[in-house]
């Protein structure tokens, strides 16, 4: 992730906006950093919606729900434990995959 782009992440959640939308935000970044980055946006904005667009699995993992989107279409939303125990749930399919990517030292 950029410095520029922590600048404006830090600077958004310093003006304690209600809605935040980030779209790809640590998409460029590690693991490692991409959670601790989660966590400082769950403490810092405690009294804001955020809307997270995410293609990594542990970006959305501490959300409180998950819309799934297929072919620009909506097929689930719900919480993401929730989605996780459902069969056939496209949510617990891309958390699958993705830890069996990750599993295989992919990542």
């Amino acid at each position: 992730m950029s410095h520029r782009k922590l600048f404006f992440l830090g600077r958004t959640l310093l003006k304690r906006c209600r809605i935040l939308v980030l779209d790809e935000a640590t998409a460029s970044i590690d693991n490692a950093t991409d959670a601790v980055l989660q966590k400082t946006i769950q403490s810092e904005s405690k009294h804001c919606t955020v809307i997270t667009v995410a293609h990594r699995i542990p970006t959305v993992m501490g959300c409180d729900m998950v819309l799934a989107i297929s072919d620009g279409k909506v097929v689930e939303y719900d919480k993401p434990m929730k989605l996780m125990e459902t069969e056939g749930s496209l949510f617990r399919e891309l958390v699958n995959e993705y830890w069996s990517y990750t599993s295989n030292g992919n990542v």
